[in-house]
């Protein structure tokens, strides 16, 4: 499966009612719908798209798959914050028939996940907000290989 890792845009600093509740900012609406639109143009589109239940990720997620004109995202539990790299590999596994899937979530769970699926050690890879990341990776099997990780700001050069 190629899985593509989504960060969750820019949100607000706090909310009244907690991290869980913090909402995307304008500029975390638009790199999503960036990232949408890029994946659209270059025919990278997920078959699904996953998200984190938390507002932030759940945002991202519908800016991302209305700009790529994708079905409504699928909130996971999972993918809430603090998830640990061998829960995201078995939980894929359920999506195994998906030939490209999407899953849109957290720092520093998103960055953990990609290093540990290279191998790599450390913190040698920081995946900043909106950025896209594709692995090609077969679950249940840990080892990945990098396709591609294209930071927010060179998401930017698509036409709406």
């Amino acid at each position: 499966m190629e899985l593509i890792l989504v960060r969750h845009g820019k949100a607000e600093d706090r909310h009244p009612q907690g991290d869980g509740a913090r909402a995307l900012v304008e500029k975390g609406r638009e790199q999503a719908r960036r990232a949408g639109r890029l994946l659209k143009a270059a025919g990278l589109i997920p078959e699904i798209v996953l998200t984190s239940p938390l507002v932030r990720a759940q945002q991202t997620a519908a800016e991302l798959c209305q700009a790529a004109d994708l079905p409504g995202p699928v909130v996971q539990a999972w993918l809430a914050c603090g998830c640990v790299p061998e829960t995201v590999l078995t939980e894929l596994a359920a999506f195994h028939d998906f030939g490209r899937v999407a899953i849109v979530g957290h720092e520093p769970d998103c960055s953990r996940f990609l290093q540990w699926s290279l191998g790599a050690y450390g913190d040698t890879l920081e995946m900043k907000k909106g950025t896209l990341a594709c692995l090609r990776i077969t679950p249940p099997n840990r080892h990945g290989t990098l396709v591609y990780l294209i930071p927010p700001k060179l998401a930017g050069n698509q036409e709406p």
